[in-house]
């Protein structure tokens, strides 16, 4: 008797699962961790107290619309409310937008080292990727508009980017807006807007204000600290805000971690703490790892892409990893992202971010 078994859609068995930045080494060693782009200065203390404070209600369900969340947002950055959707993460949002508008048939765009949780999305529907190739590690617009075709439902632009650091200023982004057909769902997902100190960026609020077809996603996990509780949200047309609280969980965002967010959210001299902190030390960083001959992408996020020679296995990123690994550090390799001759290292502490310019300067050394 032949026993049939349940079937996914087609397509869901080609998806490559996401796979995280490692976070432990053997033996039980605690690893300095800069695998993950979290912030070292950790979360506002007031978002502390705030969670804490929340364990008091757990038998209640949450606010299922995340009012106060959406309400001091909307204070912080002066939006409307109705025009905010709280979820599980940015990731859960842009999981949310490929279901309401992408489909078998229909097709959605990613530059090619593009955040890995674009294609899942895309493909989870039942649609078709398709990559634009990049410049210089860079988003390009030109390359973009030349993938459009009339099954184009949705661009995904990380700005910045996810692993590179890389952005596309914002002329060049109301230029992609305004040559995309109007039934295409621009998505921006500006997860490391806060990180970026360029004149000529900006997050993606006009946009979305100016527009019917543009959407921001944000995150709580990089500079406010809150990668534990899995909080994001978007910021989008109303008509699009109804689409996504039409098939969103009623309770997609737990009441401790709304709590949380409004108090982080809310703490502007710690987020200001956290941007100082890091633009000290990505210059820090970039420039002492050119000292030592390494390549690094100039980077605008809470990280840096590191490159090593192509086809050397003494000097390459695979040994480079195990060199790290060895001294106590895990970066993120990203082969996955097409970039197997590169590491992702997030800026640490002071003492962390000292402690990896000294082991790769160990390894070129002993590399020659």
């Amino acid at each position: 008797m032949t026993v049939k078994l349940p079937t996914p859609k087609p397509g869901i068995l080609d998806i490559e699962v996401y796979v995280p930045g490692e976070h432990s080494l053997p033996g039980g060693v605690k690893p300095i961790k800069l695998s993950s782009n979290e912030t070292p200065l950790g979360p506002s203390p007031k978002a502390k107290t705030a969670y804490t404070a929340a364990a008091g209600e757990l038998e209640l369900y949450p606010d299922g619309g995340a009012t106060p969340l959406r309400r001091a947002i909307a204070s912080v950055y002066g939006l409307n409310a109705d025009c905010i959707v709280c979820g599980a993460g940015s990731d859960d949002l842009l999981t949310l937008l490929a279901r309401a508008y992408l489909g078998p048939g229909d097709e959605g765009i990613y530059t090619t080292h593009g955040f890995l949780v674009y294609p899942i999305a895309i493909q989870a529907c039942g649609a078709k990727c398709v990559v634009a190739p990049e410049k210089n590690f860079t988003a390009d617009v030109d390359a973009i508009l030349a993938c459009v075709s009339p099954r184009t439902k949705m661009v995904f632009l990380a700005n910045p980017n996810n692993p590179t650091g890389t952005y596309v200023p914002f002329q060049e982004v109301r230029r992609l807006r305004e040559r995309l057909p109007s039934d295409v769902v621009l998505v921006l997902d500006a997860a490391y807007g806060e990180y970026v100190r360029r004149n000529d960026y900006e997050m993606g609020l006009e946009l979305v204000a100016t527009t019917e077809n543009t959407v921001m996603t944000r995150t709580f996990s990089k500079i406010h600290g809150l990668a534990s509780l899995r909080l994001g949200w978007s910021y989008a047309p109303a008509a699009i805000t109804d689409v996504l609280n039409r098939i969103r969980g009623p309770f997609n965002v737990s009441g401790p971690a709304i709590a949380a967010g409004v108090a982080a959210i809310e703490d502007r001299e710690h987020v200001e703490r956290s941007i100082a902190h890091n633009e000290r030390w990505l210059e820090w960083t970039t420039g002492e790892l050119g000292k030592l001959g390494l390549e690094v992408t100039p980077s605008v996020g809470n990280f840096v892409l590191i490159h090593f020679p192509k086809g050397d296995a003494r000097k390459g990123a695979i040994a480079a990893d195990a060199f790290l690994k060895s001294r106590g550090v895990i970066v993120r390799r990203v082969a996955g992202y097409g970039l197997p001759d590169a590491l992702r290292m997030t800026i640490g502490t002071e003492s962390d971010n000292r402690t990896v310019v000294a082991a790769l300067a160990d390894f070129q050394k002993q590399a020659t």
